[in-house]
């Protein structure tokens, strides 16, 4: 997965958006090493010290379990995961409804198409 940073959010943040998308998608698994800061850093072309700070981030927000002996794994409660999962998959539908009523779709006609656009090769 490539990293897509941009100029207009704090790159922290977008990278912490990234790895959390890393995590839902299963990508990094629960109970899964994270590759070290400097890895990480040098991957996506950002100073350490901003990939430890969207590691922290994911750290507060419990998707993520530091160890001293084991380093960063992704935590192992698959409740948590499950609830980002969600909440990310929610945020898209949001997103699509919003586009669609922009365009002057209602809600169902919203839906027609989504399960048209699923049901055509």
């Amino acid at each position: 997965m490539q990293w897509n940073l941009t100029e207009d959010r704090p790159i922290y943040l977008q990278l912490a958006e990234q790895l959390t998308q890393r995590i839902a998608s299963g990508r990094y698994p629960s109970g899964g090493r994270i590759p070290p800061v400097r890895d990480l850093a040098a991957e996506a072309g950002v100073n350490p010290n901003t990939m430890q700070r969207a590691l922290s981030q994911l750290e507060q927000e419990g998707l993520i379990v530091t160890n001293r002996t084991a380093g960063r794994t992704v935590t192992e409660d698959t409740s948590i995961i499950s609830a980002v999962r969600e909440r990310l998959a929610q945020t898209h539908i949001d997103q699509y409804f919003f586009q669609m009523t922009t365009l002057g779709y209602g809600t169902q006609e919203a839906i027609d198409l989504l399960v048209k656009r699923r049901n055509t090769p």
